[in-house]
């Protein structure tokens, strides 16, 4: 593979080449007259109008969330408000208003639930705004970044190392660009684009540069569907929805037969009045749905979003804040997430008894020759001056596979030399003496890049064997202030950290070893890697600095990872940190990282700030672990209502509720505690099974509740007669339930804190309030008669209570989590 510029020695190499930006002086120095290149133009502004008006614009929409209609019908156009509009209109027609207040509590709950994902959708247009990549377009001669929307067919394009091709197109301009297409393609190797050759959209650059004409825009590009969902705020798939929904499917299943059930037993087997016997029915059925739980699952989800925007951190796809809960390694490149991007040269040491100020000349040259200069070429370019007489006529662009980068110099007098910039220990053969004053340097942290002078031509595959060590370029990398205390966050939260990098690995050990990462002292060098998966992931499991990692190898560690079960985080912001990043679990780019990582990653550091990664972990772990606890109390809610209708059909009897009860204790012991554990700190790692750990205490709890609540019942029953029994027999039943309940919200609510506590008790306090303060007792038909009967329903919930406990207990020890 040609994976060089070749540059014309009168100057007819391709435009935008090194050649092509020589001076004149330079060049009749060297005894040559070069031609005067021109490059292209691009479309002139009339041209840019006539395409507008034709409509042939790149129009595919990139939006960053669902717009604020998807928005409102998701929120208000489901199964459950479906069924429960219908119950609400019912009860509006045949019962007092207190019997409708459950319909109100939907739409307040809508209402919520709308507004929350509106300001997370504020929040996420705003940061998608300001995360957008905009590609460099030439137009009337003048090169500009403009929107993706922007561009129209015809435009001419540029690229450069990272960025992404953003609509389909031929290279008009090519200078030893290589373009890795696997994204589309599944094809590892980058493949070297010369003019005429097509380019497709999704594709991204990984070395040299260019420029492309664009020849198809909008969704007639290739890859329009994969540039849209990139960079779309999307409701993908999730362990935590699909659990809800699959849940939500059991619920549906369960509740129709018994519903049916209870319209039949309360409207034909009891001999009751038609109004009663409806409101009774319809305050079995709506128990049964556990409408709050999407709701705030929702609202969960959205807060996480706006508190996460806040700290300039977009998510690009909703999961990605339940992913990242669940990570349990996250991997870290070095370049750009442990240090800076930027470097600096702080020392220069000359082997073999090269002339220093030669070698400055040969620097400064080299650092003339890239357009596009890595981070440390351009610490080598700031350190040392271009030497104007020299003439660059071949170039070789680093890339990450490679290590290393080169030229080859017609020198001011004469002189033709090719020189090599790169990885001492890719350059040089094992036991050189130089490796030995390397190896010191890399010890203290530093980097340091080898000066080569080649024997062979720079288009030959073995240009770097034989090459002669000439200086040692020592490069300072400045680590990030936050970065100890990030990983020093990740150890106490049990999260393994692995830093991966194409450095070398004892200066990767060294700088992890400042940061005070764990197991820093042993580095391991990914050349000497095993290739099978099994043993490459025994290996990773037992360190944790890893050096001359290729691009390739970093998606080989990720699945190597993933195969021992952990879910991985990849933070990265070059373009040779893609594959990983698109394999891993969760990707993490940073906002000023290369256009190709952004479109690739879930979650966009914005502000550039490692540290910012524990507060989404920490935001994560947050929505997961009070979704789970709040889902245990809607389905032990449910798992009641189905189980208690299911022995009143069996019993014959009158269902003890009107919706009026059953809307107070659902307000009191869910719906307000709900909303208050969903948005409470929780640092607890997500862990799988979601839907088993929410049932196996929801069916326990459940059961009990609603053995203690018939129990009561039926005592009640035989214990009053007359023509108010049944609003007796009502309230003690409520009575018991309602603590019952309270008692599974006290054991959710655990371990308590002040706040939890003080939550707990104000909902008991508002029940006492109803039973005390009569015009609530008349509001909510609630008047508890005699002593008896009521302090019996405070034993059976307290004997409800401890069954509970001990069932709990047991289920904690026969089915862990």
């Amino acid at each position: 593979m040609d994976q060089r510029a070749k540059i014309d020695t009168d100057g007819d190499g391709p435009p935008g080449t090194p050649g092509s930006q020589r001076s004149p002086g330079a060049a009749a120095e060297a005894g040559t007259e070069p031609r005067v290149v021109h490059r292209p133009a691009g479309l002139t502004s009339a041209e840019v109008a006539e395409r507008v008006a034709r409509g042939e614009v790149n129009d595919v929409p990139v939006r960053s969330s669902r717009s604020a209609a998807d928005i409102v019908r998701a929120n208000v156009f489901t199964r459950f408000n479906a069924i429960i509009g219908v119950l609400w209109v019912i009860m509006l027609v045949v019962a007092p208003i207190q019997d409708s207040l459950f319909g109100f509590v939907i739409v307040a709950n809508t209402g919520i639930g709308i507004i929350q994902e509106l300001r997370s959708k504020k929040t996420l247009d705003g940061l998608a705004v300001i995360g957008e990549a905009k590609p460099t377009v030439r137009r009337d001669g003048r090169a500009a970044e403009l929107s993706t929307s922007e561009i129209v067919l015809g435009d001419l394009i540029e690229l450069g190392p990272g960025d992404k091709v953003v609509v389909d197109g031929v290279v008009a301009e090519a200078d030893a660009m290589e373009i890795d297409e696997s994204l589309l393609t599944g094809e590892a190797d980058p493949v070297v684009k010369r003019p005429g050759d097509p380019v497709m959209s999704g594709s991204f650059v990984v070395a040299g540069g260019g420029a492309f004409t664009a020849t198809k825009v909008g969704r007639e590009a290739y890859a329009a569907q994969l540039a849209e969902e990139a960079s779309r705020f999307t409701l993908v798939h999730s362990e935590l929805r699909s659990g809800i929904s699959t849940i939500l499917k059991y619920v549906t299943w369960m509740m129709v037969p018994t519903a049916i059930g209870l319209v039949i037993s309360q409207l034909v087997v009891q001999d009751n009045d038609l109004k009663g016997s409806i409101a009774r029915t319809v305050g079995g059925i709506v128990p049964m749905i556990p409408e709050g739980l999407v709701l705030l699952t929702s609202v969960a989800f959205a807060v996480g979003v706006i508190r996460l925007g806040r700290k300039q951190c977009l998510v690009q796809e909703l999961p990605a804040i339940e992913g990242l809960a669940r990570v349990d390694v996250v991997c870290l490149d070095k370049t750009g997430t442990l240090t800076e991007g930027g470097m600096d040269v702080t020392g220069l040491h000359v082997l073999g008894g090269a002339d220093e100020a030669y070698v400055r000349k040969v620097l400064g040259a080299l650092g003339e020759s890239d357009p596009r200069p890595n981070a440390s070429l351009q610490a080598v370019v700031a350190a040392y001056p271009d030497a104007e007489e020299w003439r660059c006529t071949e170039s070789l662009p680093f890339s990450s596979a490679r290590k290393y980068s080169g030229a080859a110099f017609s020198e001011g007098d004469g002189e033709e030399s090719t020189w090599l910039l790169g990885a001492p220990d890719v350059l040089l053969p094992p036991g050189d003496p130089a490796l030995a004053d390397v190896d010191h340097l890399n010890e203290q942290g530093l980097r340091v890049l080898l000066l080569a002078r080649a024997v062979h031509e720079l288009d030959s595959p073995d240009v770097a064997k034989d090459a002669r060590a000439t200086a040692l370029v020592v490069l300072e990398q400045r680590l990030r202030p936050d970065a100890a205390d990030t990983l020093a966050y990740f150890a106490d939260q049990d999260v393994a950290a692995k830093v991966i990098s194409g450095d070398n690995a004892v200066s990767v050990g060294a700088v992890a070893g400042k940061l005070g990462l764990p197991g820093a002292s042993n580095t391991v060098d990914a050349r000497t890697l095993p290739a099978d998966r099994e043993e490459m992931a025994e290996v990773l499991d037992h360190n944790a600095v890893f050096g001359r990692v290729t691009p390739q190898q970093k998606r080989d560690m990720v699945a190597a990872l993933q195969s021992h079960g952990h879910t991985v985080a990849m933070t990265g912001d070059g373009v040779n940190d893609v594959l990983a990043l698109k394999d891993a679990d969760i990707g993490v780019s940073m906002g000023s990282g290369s256009e190709a990582t952004r479109a690739v990653a879930q979650i966009v550091l914005l502000d550039n700030s490692f540290a910012t990664l524990p507060s989404v972990v920490a935001e994560g772990r947050r929505v997961i672990g009070n979704i789970t606890r709040v889902a245990t109390l809607f389905l032990t809610k449910t798992v009641y209502s189905v189980l208690l209708a299911i022995l009143v059909v069996v019993s014959r009897i009158e269902y003890p509720f009107l919706p009026r009860h059953l809307t107070l204790l659902s307000t009191l012991t869910i719906g307000v505690p709900a909303f208050f554990l969903a948005l409470a700190p929780n640092k607890e790692r997500a862990r799988p099974n979601f839907v088993r750990r929410v049932m196996r205490y929801a069916i326990p709890g459940g059961v009990v509740a609603a053995t203690a609540t018939f129990t009561t019942y039926l005592l009640a029953r035989h214990h009053y007669t007359g023509a108010d029994a049944l609003g007796a027999e009502t309230s003690a039943a409520t009575l018991t339930l309602f603590l019952v309940s309270m008692w599974v919200l006290a054991i959710i609510a655990r371990p308590y804190t002040l706040g939890r506590v003080v939550l707990v008790a104000a909902m008991g306090g508002a029940f006492l309030l109803v039973l005390a303060v009569p015009w609530l007792q008349d509001f909510f038909a609630l008047r508890l008669v005699g002593t008896t009967m009521p302090w019996t329903a405070v034993a059976v919930a307290a004997a409800g209570a401890a069954v509970l406990e001990a069932a709990w207990r047991w289920v904690d020890r026969r089915f862990p989590a």
